[in-house]
């Protein structure tokens, strides 16, 4: 039986300034979450009456990937739980490319110079469609972030490599073991 790996994003009801601080990630509230589970072959969405859902799909996971799950995702859920969410088995790209390059990529960076296709909105887009009852353009966007996760981590897995576009717009190339 093959490995099951969740790939997994969620976006927020609020943002940080809304809710004191980076500090208090945990007081965001999710508006959607969204998986795609390699046994199932298909996204999930979940809105936040199915929170626990979500979170029992990650903790089920033989691993979970995402960009930034491990210190902002599981943070907001957090907020819902009190499971250790360190003892699921996860892939944090971000942090993997971070102790490798010493500074911080966006996923959209890595996305164009890898993948050619970007991000189709931000984060703070998906706090203004929430305020504004949105949720499925919330969703619609967080399954594309979900996918754009996939085929990043699914490049780096198969080619052992991924390309980024630096601050300055060179096309720039980092090995990956993953």
């Amino acid at each position: 039986m093959s490995q099951n790996i969740v790939y997994f994003d969620l976006e927020t009801k609020h943002a940080a300034d809304d809710v004191g601080g980076w500090s208090h990630i945990d007081k965001m509230g999710m508006s959607i979450g969204v998986t795609y589970s390699t046994a199932r072959g298909d996204y999930k969405i979940y809105g936040e009456p199915e929170v626990e859902d979500l979170i029992k799909e990650l903790q089920r996971a033989d691993l979970v990937v995402g960009f930034n799950h491990i210190r902002f995702d599981y943070r907001v859920l957090e907020g819902y739980s009190i499971f250790d969410f360190s003892q699921v088995p996860s892939l944090d790209m971000l942090i993997v490319l971070n102790d490798t390059l010493g500074h911080r990529l966006k996923l959209d960076s890595i996305a164009q110079a890898t993948l050619g296709c970007e991000k189709s909105a931000e984060g703070l887009q998906a706090i203004e469609w929430f305020k504004q009852g949105k949720l499925a353009e919330i969703a619609e966007y967080c399954c594309f972030d979900v996918k754009i996760t996939k085929l990043v981590h699914e490049y780096g897995a198969a080619h052992g490599h991924l390309f980024y576009t630096n601050r300055f717009g060179n096309k720039l190339k980092v090995e990956v073991e993953w």
